[in-house]
């Protein structure tokens, strides 16, 4: 059997870290998902995905995630009944996330969150983060100097050679 979800969307809410009574940390929250497809004449459409978080990923997610951060999240769906307060049988869809991502824009330091105007789907140093690995900011890596000054000397012409096995 196959399980997989895999959402690129808005947060619609700011996360809010919680702790059960056996001290796991957990969070949920919401995204936004715009459709592909907009009909002449009207407005885009999006669909809202339930999101659940576990232990570390649910930390990295409340402290590096907001209202309104693009986010990915990678995980399995999940549905759930349960008795709501008024005594009614309520029944949750929700994804169970496994992994979440950065996705292409980036943090201004300067007013402290995100630049919301950039939307490239470049990751800028960031990992994806899932519960097993441990977060870590990796230095971009730069391109030799004869790289970055156009010269292409370290690419000489190669001799054919006749005894190639393929």
């Amino acid at each position: 059997m196959l399980n997989r979800v895999i959402l690129m969307g808005r947060i619609t809410a700011d996360p809010e870290l919680k702790t059960t009574n056996t001290g796991v940390s957990v969070t949920s929250f919401s995204i936004a998902v715009d459709r592909n497809y907009v009909k002449q004449g009207e407005e885009r459409k999006a669909d809202f995905f339930n999101i659940v978080c576990w232990r570390s990923t649910a930390e990295f997610v409340c402290r590096y995630f907001g209202k309104g951060s693009l986010i990915a999240v990678e995980g399995q769906l999940q549905s759930r009944q349960f008795q709501a307060k008024d005594g009614s049988n309520r029944y949750v869809v929700e994804v169970v996330a496994d992994n979440v991502s950065f996705t292409g824009e980036r943090r201004d330091n300067n007013a402290g969150g995100y630049n919301q105007s950039y939307g490239g789907n470049q990751s800028y140093g960031a990992p994806s983060y899932g519960g097993n690995q441990a977060y870590r900011q990796e230095p971009a890596q730069q391109a030799p100097a004869s790289y970055q000054s156009g010269s292409n000397s370290d690419f000489q012409d190669m001799p054919l050679d006749d005894d190639l096995p393929f």
